[in-house]
């Protein structure tokens, strides 16, 4: 019979460990924080995408942008490409599921803006093909991912592999990142 006091507590104790080594990748995330903030300062974009519930991290990270996070200042121009329905449907059955989000960055992403990628294998087919269209018109890329990071590695300018393999402790970690990438990104904005 499991004990459920334990097991949460154990739960707790991994997370914890988890995010102590998450702080070795502070250098990486501000340079990403920085990469976002001078996109912005120069009237760029920052765009999201992820799968199942990296979609949901998507949408949450690009709404604490557009909106607020913890300051009320001007919006943040920033989208999700997980939440047009019409264009990933129609995507997906014209032109496969693999691009529905190369087609948006194809569409939207302007030299100099940002596309975040946020998958926790980094090995997602529609998030490398977006990273791929991306770097052919001068987006800088960064990888959310696990800590082995996936074919992500060799095509992010900036990779924030969490330090796990365990696809729930690594968006709990996603997330906390993508919290601290917005506070950043929202003190800069004057």
């Amino acid at each position: 019979m499991l004990n459920a006091e334990n097991f949460i507590q154990e739960e707790f104790e991994q997370i914890s460990k988890d995010f102590i080594a998450l702080k070795s990748l502070a250098p990486v995330i501000n340079h990403a924080a920085d990469a976002c903030i001078k996109a912005i300062q120069n009237n760029n974009k920052i765009m999201f995408c992820g799968n199942g519930g990296s979609a949901a991290d998507a949408q949450h990270l690009a709404a604490e942008l557009v909106g607020r996070y913890k300051i009320n200042r001007k919006a943040i121009a920033s989208i999700a490409l997980t939440t047009d329905t019409s264009i990933l449907t129609a995507v997906a059955n014209d032109f496969g599921y693999d691009t529905v989000f190369s087609r948006q960055v194809e569409a939207l992403g302007n030299r100099d803006d940002v596309l975040i990628g946020i998958s926790t294998s980094g090995n997602s087919p529609n998030i490398i093909k977006a990273f791929e269209a991306a770097k052919g018109q001068g987006v800088t890329t960064i990888a959310l991912t696990g800590q082995k990071g996936g074919k992500m590695l060799s095509l992010a300018d900036y990779i924030i592999n969490v330090p796990s393999d365990t696809t729930n402790l690594i968006q709990t970690m996603h997330i906390a990142v993508g919290h601290i990438l917005c506070d950043l990104i929202e003190k800069s904005v004057k």
